[in-house]
């Protein structure tokens, strides 16, 4: 665990209404009544794609060896950098930044007291250097508000917010092969979870219209919280102070406690999701770990070992370990984002 300062760094970084969805979770019933489309239709044919299939076929086939009972088919993301994009920042620390900026006209003072001068100036690496700032940007962004409140202001940021290079709005830039895991897994009874440092609040905003997975399967970063019942209409109001860091040894205990079940499917993209997928790995019976590999300079980003977001390196190491799949996203992917051409 990291001290308390690199926690809301963390969380100040991670980081609707989507302008499209994937299925919500289904009971097996009604896909048994559906024609379940070919799976995977974005992943190349290859080592990757058959080893998901492979694995999964095998889950669901009650004379295998490997045979999954239902009610532990459970899977875990990770959701910055592994569903979608999290570069050149963390998502969250971009609506963090944009809500200064709008918030700016209230509070005249800003403009030339730092260190919000130093945002409003456009010097965002001055104002990152310290973290004293950070604490600042989480309190006046994150906190002392409604929880309702929160959430309405991270969906009017997903209309409006588009991403500095592609253009493209934030809820666009998930990745349309993992869109398809999710469904191929939940098509063969999989229950999908969300297990992520970004914090819990900001991803239930908008996580089900994106993922399908609804607010209570989505595992996040905590920040305190009280309850008001002063006024004519209690609310839990949002405090500035971190209450659980869901980020590398953080996760399993997340799992733990808001799951009750160790994964058999875990899939990450950085070393702070490392400890979640040996935790998946080392558990008895079949077991499926994945990192998503940034290596698509042109459609996406490379990045791993040096990288100050996402960084991958233990990862790479140890998936012969662990026997964790490497998934490379240059050549296993055809698309990166919906809509895409292939």
């Amino acid at each position: 665990m990291k001290n308390l300062s690199r926690p809301i760094f963390f969380l100040a970084l991670p980081f609707v209404l989507l302008t499209f969805c994937t299925p919500k979770e289904e009971t097996a019933d009604v896909l048994s009544e559906k024609s379940i489309q070919p799976e995977l239709l974005s992943w190349n044919e290859g080592k990757s794609k058959s080893a998901i299939m492979d694995f999964v076929e095998k889950a669901v086939d009650a004379n295998s060896p490997d045979f999954v009972p239902v009610a532990d088919r459970i899977a875990v993301f990770d959701n910055d950098g592994t569903l979608w994009s999290e570069q050149p920042m963390y998502f969250q620390l971009a609506f963090a930044l944009d809500e200064i900026k709008r918030m700016a006209p209230e509070h005249p003072e800003w403009k030339t007291t730092p260190p919000f001068s130093d945002l409003l100036n456009g010097d965002v690496q001055k104002f990152m250097s310290e973290e004293k700032n950070l604490f600042m940007l989480m309190a006046n962004t994150h906190a002392n508000m409604g929880t309702d409140e929160f959430d309405m202001r991270v969906k009017e940021w997903m209309k409006t917010a588009v991403h500095p290079k592609t253009g493209k709005h934030y809820n666009e830039m998930i990745f349309q092969p993992m869109l398809e895991l999710l469904e191929y897994l939940r098509a063969h009874e999989f229950k999908t979870f969300i297990v992520s440092g970004g914090g819990i609040d900001f991803m239930r905003a908008w996580t089900e219209e994106a993922y399908g997975i609804p607010p209570y399967q989505v595992v996040g970063s905590l920040f305190g919280l009280a309850y008001i019942d002063s006024t004519a209409t209690p609310e839990l109001i949002k405090i500035p102070e971190l209450f659980f860091n869901d980020d590398k040894g953080g996760k399993p205990v997340g799992i733990h406690r808001n799951i009750g079940k160790r994964p058999v499917f875990a899939g990450g993209n950085s070393d702070g999701d490392y400890q979640m997928l040996q935790y998946t790995s080392t558990g008895s019976g079949p077991r499926f770990g994945m990192y998503v590999h940034h290596t698509d300079s042109v459609r996406e980003y490379a990045y791993d070992r040096n990288s100050s977001i996402g960084r991958l390196n233990k990862g790479l190491d140890d998936a012969s370990k662990y026997g964790w799949l490497i998934v490379d996203m240059a050549k296993d992917w055809k698309v990166i984002y919906p809509f895409d051409k292939q």
